[in-house]
């Protein structure tokens, strides 16, 4: 397994896994607006001024992590704190609860409200189809999520595990990530996240199901200045 990949998250999924809808400019790549507002390079030498002009709009910001190319001027990358990348390796004990089902486009509504309530950030309308997305209703309500986002052959995101704050405490995200994860362990894909350090319930709740701290991974928005 080559966990280098993960090193790069952005461009190797781009490259791999979503290469059918990457959009690509020789070392730069990124996912179009509806899908995610990320982009990656190939490394950090990478002459990639042309492309990032062609790819990113005069007033979008978009998002690079592990690798950022060194830029000419015309352009602004701001660094946010590094984030943890979290890798799992064993099965997860599964709790009890209620029935989870696989999200659809039926469902998009009721996501795209759960993840602008709790997750605004980085869901996008078309994030969905990235991978799968799981989720658990309660009195009619999406009451928690899970997917799948960035990925190669060999390695799996987990992502967007986000709970209505009605229905917190009830174990719902412990519950869907030791499924997803378990299955793409069954599928052979390695099982990883990315987190917040700042982020202590998250971060304490995946520690404590069997995920363990690979690195810590570089974050930055890039614009035009």
């Amino acid at each position: 397994m080559n966990l280098a990949e993960l090193d790069n998250p952005f461009w190797s999924a781009l490259r791999s896994r979503h290469r059918d809808i990457a959009l690509r400019r020789g070392e730069a790549a990124r996912y179009p607006a509806a899908f995610a507002p990320f982009l990656g390079v190939a490394s950090a030498q990478a002459d990639v001024a042309a492309a990032i002009g062609a790819l990113v709009g005069a007033d979008e910001s978009v998002y690079l992590l592990g690798v950022a190319p060194a830029l000419p001027h015309g352009w602004v990358l701001d660094a946010f704190a590094p984030l943890a990348q979290m890798i799992c390796l064993a099965p997860i004990a599964v709790v009890d609860g209620p029935a989870v089902i696989e999200l659809t486009e039926a469902h998009r509504a009721d996501v795209l409200a759960l993840t602008a309530l709790v997750y605004p950030h980085y869901f996008r309308p078309r994030t969905m189809e990235l991978g799968r997305y799981f989720g658990i209703y309660q009195d009619g309500r999406l009451a928690a999520m899970i997917g799948e986002r960035l990925g190669t052959d060999a390695q799996q995101e987990i992502s967007a595990v986000c709970t209505h704050p009605d229905f917190n405490g009830r174990g719902y995200a412990r519950r869907l990530v030791a499924l997803l994860s378990n299955d793409n362990l069954e599928r052979g894909r390695l099982p990883f996240l990315h987190v917040s350090h700042q982020n202590h319930r998250a971060k304490q709740l995946y520690e404590q199901l069997g995920y363990g701290h690979r690195r810590d991974i570089g974050f930055w928005s890039l614009r035009r200045a």
